[in-house]
């Protein structure tokens, strides 16, 4: 990502969360691994497939058949789709790879859906369930949930009781807490969270260390980033500052129950850089 793009992202995602452009902040995301990548024409397809939603409209439509003709041109006419084949493809994750796939993971496709939403307007919101990101329809009379990684399906709250139990089982107890509304910032730094596990999984170290420096643009105070970047840049042998980044974790972690583990590998550093003076 260039240092215009990464400043750029900084001075969005400090802006009130409601003024948080998503699909921008979602693109200059996706300039960390395209730095020559071109925002506008993403945009101006976004707005394209909205004006093609709001020619089917017709006053008096419901909520729930205005979410279906958007799920129709979305995963109907345009084809958009979940990628049951490679759910760990770093592109899943990129907004400028899912629009011109139309291939994405449930965050990243709900991330498409809300934005269409939002032009024609119809209010809609994400929903942060574990396991599995959905979009919720809520008014005085109605509430209901999208899921776009199976083509729009229109879900009930007992829907998403029983989708939860055959993700997790007994081991996670459903609450009504888990259909709660999320922020931008917290969709954003759940994008950029995928990408950090499948960078750190498959040891691609280098490119983790750039995705945890935009999630502590996100949220500059959430302690654990500073360890984890902290422990990146000890792999990837920047000393000084992974020596840093874990003293600032210890410092404002204090109580963390991995606080062992962190003081014997700054202990490990401390040898480090006595060996290389």
């Amino acid at each position: 990502m260039s240092i215009r793009s990464r400043q750029t992202f900084q001075q969005l995602v400090t802006l009130p969360d409601g003024a948080i452009p998503l699909a921008e902040a979602a693109l200059l995301m996706a300039c960390e691994e395209y730095p020559q990548l071109t925002i506008s024409p993403y945009l101006d397809q976004l707005d394209a497939i909205a004006a093609k939603v709001k020619d089917t409209l017709r006053d008096g439509d419901s909520p729930v058949e205005i979410a279906r003709k958007i799920s129709n041109m979305l995963f109907g006419e345009l084809g958009f789709r979940g990628n049951t084949e490679d759910y760990y493809d770093p592109r899943n994750s990129f907004f400028n790879d899912v629009l011109e796939r139309r291939i994405g993971i449930p965050i990243t496709l709900s991330a498409v859906y809300m934005e269409i939403a939002r032009r024609l307007p119809f209010p809609v919101s994400g929903v942060g369930m574990p396991g599995h990101f959905l979009v919720k329809y809520s008014d005085r009379s109605q509430e209901f949930f999208l899921d776009p990684y199976n083509r729009g399906e229109i879900l009930s709250h007992q829907d998403c009781e029983e989708k939860l139990k055959q993700l997790y089982g007994d081991s996670l107890q459903f609450s009504e807490q888990l259909l709660d509304a999320v922020t931008h910032r917290q969709i954003l730094a759940r994008m950029l969270n995928n990408l950090k596990s499948i960078y750190l999984k498959g040891q691609t170290y280098d490119k983790g260390l750039a995705i945890v420096d935009m999630m502590m643009l996100v949220d500059p105070n959430d302690a654990e980033q500073y360890r984890d970047r902290g422990l990146l840049r000890l792999r990837l042998r920047q000393f000084e500052k992974a020596s840093r980044d874990l003293e600032h974790y210890i410092k404002v972690a204090p109580g963390a129950a991995d606080r062992g583990d962190v003081e014997e590998h700054l202990n490990k550093l401390k040898r480090i850089q006595a060996m290389m003076n």
